[in-house]
């Protein structure tokens, strides 16, 4: 390749080198001496940036002067395209400004015309670029579209609506699902538990994105009072979002007295660390879906299904329904706990049916009861619970959560073998999902004010996954290939840009 001459840079880049004249003219002269550093900082921070685009301008023009025919270029159906015409323009607003790109368009009656220099360039459908494409995708996975808006504003110089900026991070998120399925996990450490999990967080919504369900509830519910729901009123405006998590974990055998030791200053054995921790949510697919994506993910550290696999649950039957169909059709053995926490709850709730708020009795009930189901004997808590209620003489009322308390164990007991699994050193607690459920949905879907449209709502959540997973970096080129792909390369005969010899 021959190398680039003085004179041919000073020719394509004339315009942009006398922008920078003028910059550089103004920073030798009198005013910008007396400026202070601040002010020089702007000043070149809005001058250096038109230098810029101009430079990206001036490339442009010398590519569209050196663009030279091609010979044949065939469509996706295999038709000549043999028409060319010169001077075709496109705008293309970049995160420098807006720029022109000129080029070639082969053209052929009742066809759209083909530009094979874009495919080359790789350029967007939409006037925006994949650079601006890719910092809206960031700053509205990080905080709000407002700021996302600001965000963009400030590094750049360039409005964008806040509208435009959730289209883009909708189509910036468009290759979450293939990006995963196509990219090898590290395997799991050869002694490591693969531990999965799934929970729901609600997310307001505009009334349009509600599910049918909930849009009819909404419509129907009438609240008595304007400013304020009235006990046992919801108003109905949320969705769903299920969260999937999957992360290893090296066992660490421990006993019941390391989860409620009897002495406050006692040495207690630590809970197992995740490991290679992975996140994702929707809040258009249905738990059924998530669930899968989950054992796909599983799947991919552990495709021989040589480790042990532990589903961490808070007992919704739905998603145990679907953990264990999955479990099945995939022929692997899951072994399913319910959050030791969840169930502290329901202890929690029935020990008010027996004792008055803020009685240190209580306290020591729950945990005397805590540690018997840390032992294995959930059914016999549930019948000394019954029987406490019964021997007290307590009123239904009354007696309710104790009730509730005492079935929940009976029901779930399959799932409380907190015996084993603490000796085969699982985790018992569903720290992980509840903490992707804070992050990948509270903290950011639940700024005040926000009504998700579905489109945006799930763009964010799968975005947020990617940058929890530490997988954006990588992400990005791919979704870049694919957009080759799909806007450019599904144009042409064969899926091949063709290129002048």
């Amino acid at each position: 390749m021959m190398a680039v001459t003085e004179a041919e840079v000073m020719a394509a880049f004339e315009s942009s080198h006398a922008q920078f004249m003028v910059v550089a003219g103004f920073l030798l002269g009198k005013v910008s001496m007396a400026m202070s550093h601040a002010d020089i900082e702007a000043h070149l921070q809005e001058h250096g940036r038109d230098i810029i685009r101009q430079m990206y301008q001036d490339h442009l023009e010398a590519r569209a002067r050196e663009e030279e025919r091609i010979a044949e270029v065939r469509d996706a159906e295999g038709m000549p395209h043999r028409a060319i015409e010169h001077d075709h323009e496109r705008s293309l607003t970049t995160v420098f400004g807006e720029v022109k790109a000129r080029r070639l368009a082969y053209r052929r009656r009742g066809s759209a015309n083909l530009h094979p220099a874009d495919g080359v360039l790789n350029l967007p459908v939409e006037r925006h670029s994949h650079g601006l494409r890719e910092r809206a995708a960031v700053e509205a996975s990080r905080g709000s579209f407002e700021g996302a808006v600001e965000a963009i504003h400030r590094a750049t110089g360039l409005q964008v609506g806040k509208r435009q900026v959730e289209e883009l991070a909708h189509r910036a998120a468009t290759d979450f699902e293939a990006f995963y399925a196509s990219s090898p996990r590290p395997a799991a450490d050869t002694e490591d538990v693969v531990v999965l999990s799934v929970d729901g967080k609600g997310i307001v919504m505009r009334p349009d994105a509600l599910r049918p369900a909930t849009a009819e509830l909404a419509e129907r519910s009438a609240p008595k009072l304007a400013a304020r729901l009235s006990k046992g009123e919801k108003r109905n405006r949320k969705r769903m979002a299920e969260v999937g998590a999957v992360y290893n974990v090296t066992p660490i055998p421990r006993t019941p007295a390391d989860i409620l030791p009897e002495d406050d200053g006692a040495e207690v054995t630590p809970a197992p660390e995740a490991k290679r921790k992975w996140l994702t949510a929707s809040v258009v697919e249905d738990a059924a879906t998530v669930v899968k994506r989950v054992f796909d993910e599983a799947e991919r550290r552990d495709p021989a299904h040589q480790h042990a696999w532990v589903a961490l649950v808070d007992g919704n039957n739905h998603q145990l329904d679907r953990i264990q169909a999955e479990a099945t059709a995939r022929q692997v053995p899951v072994s399913i706990v319910i959050d030791f926490i969840h169930v502290l709850e329901y202890l929690w709730g029935a020990a008010w049916s027996f004792y008055a708020e803020g009685d240190p009795a209580a306290e020591a009930w729950v945990q005397e009861k805590a540690r018997a189901v840390l032992q294995g004997e959930a059914s016999t808590v549930a019948a000394s619970i019954r029987r406490k209620a019964t021997c007290l003489g307590l009123n239904a009322t009354t007696r309710s959560n104790a009730d509730t308390c005492a079935d929940y164990l009976l029901r779930k007991r399959a799932y409380l073998d907190y015996p084993t699994a603490l000796a085969r050193g699982w985790p018992i607690a569903t720290g992980v999902i509840e903490g992707a459920c804070r992050h990948l949905v509270k903290d950011r879907m639940d700024i005040t004010g926000a009504r998700w449209r579905l489109e945006g709502a799930e763009a964010v959540l799968k975005l947020r996954a990617l940058r929890s997973n530490g997988d954006f970096p990588s992400y990005w080129p791919f979704h870049l290939a694919q957009e080759r792909r799909r806007v450019h390369e599904a144009s042409y005969a064969n899926g091949v840009i063709p290129l002048a010899a």
